[in-house]
C-alpha cells in the first residue's frame, strides 16, 4: 500500500478516531437521507465522524468511519489500494472457471476487473439478513471469498454477473487490516490509530497536501 505522510500534531492523534461498523442491510452509508431511508444515524451517535469509502444500501459489514479527514483520504483513497475482502453469495454452482475469469479480470462497462484473489468458501456463520434472499430451491447458490484493491461502484457485484452468477448477498468482511469479526450486525468498535498512520501524521510532507485534502468533498457525516 501506498502510504502518505504528515506532520506531527499530538492533539490531532489522540483526538482522531476510527470506527469500525457492521453495517446491516438496507442502510445507507451516510447520516441523513431526505426520503426517510434508514441511514448510520440510527446507529451511530458520535459527533463530526464521516464514512472512508462507501459500502451499498444493499450490501453489508464493515464501514470504516473517522472524525480525521487525512485519515479518511488514506484509507478510501484508490491511489492507496487496500485490499477489501468480501463474502459473496451468488446464484449457481460456481466453476473453476469463473473463479480464474475473476482472477483474469473481467471486462466492465469502465473498464477491466480483478480479483487479487477468488475461492470457493463454506457458508459463513453470520446473522441472517432482513429480509432473507430469494430462495430458489431449484437452483443451489455459492459462497465465494473475493479480495479486490479497487472501489468501483457496485464492482463486486458486476464481477460476479459478468461470468454467470448473480451475487445474491454480499458482505465485506475485512479494509486492510481491519474486519469485522467479534462486531454484531448493526453494532460499531472504535480502535486505536495503528503507529504506521501516527508516522504518517508526523511527517513533514503534511503541508504540501493540507489544504488539498481539507478541501476535499466527503461524504455525508455527523
Amino acid at each position: 500500500m501506498t502510504q502518505l505522510e504528515f506532520p506531527k500534531n499530538e492533539n490531532l492523534i489522540f483526538m482522531c478516531k476510527i470506527i469500525l461498523f457492521n453495517k446491516p442491510f438496507d442502510v445507507l452509508s451516510q447520516f441523513t437521507d431526505s426520503d426517510g431511508r434508514k441511514t448510520l444515524s440510527h446507529y451511530l451517535h458520535q459527533k463530526n465522524i464521516y464514512p472512508a469509502g462507501r459500502l451499498d444500501r444493499d450490501s453489508e459489514g464493515l464501514l470504516l468511519l473517522t472524525d480525521e479527514g487525512r485519515v479518511q483520504h488514506l484509507i478510501s483513497h484508490p491511489k492507496h489500494k487496500m485490499d477489501k475482502t468480501y463474502w459473496v453469495q451468488v446464484e449457481g454452482q460456481v466453476n473453476s472457471a469463473a473463479c480464474d475469469a475473476l482472477l483474469n479480470g473481467v471486462k466492465l462497462k469502465d473498464g477491466l476487473a480483478k480479483a487479487k484473489s477468488a475461492q470457493w468458501m463454506t457458508t459463513p456463520d453470520v446473522w441472517a439478513r432482513v429480509p432473507p434472499i430469494r430462495d430458489r430451491k431449484t437452483i443451489p447458490t455459492t459462497w465465494l471469498q473475493l479480495i479486490i484493491d479497487e472501489g468501483r461502484n457496485r464492482q463486486v457485484r458486476r464481477m460476479t454477473a459478468a461470468v454467470g452468477f448473480p451475487t445474491l448477498r454480499l458482505i465485506r468482511y475485512s479494509i486492510g487490516e481491519w474486519n469485522i469479526e467479534n462486531i454484531a450486525i448493526g453494532e460499531s468498535k472504535e480502535i486505536a490509530i495503528p503507529h504506521y498512520i501516527e508516522r504518517e501524521l508526523n511527517s513533514p510532507k503534511w503541508q504540501k497536501m493540507k489544504n488539498k485534502i481539507n478541501n476535499w468533498p466527503r461524504r455525508k457525516g455527523r
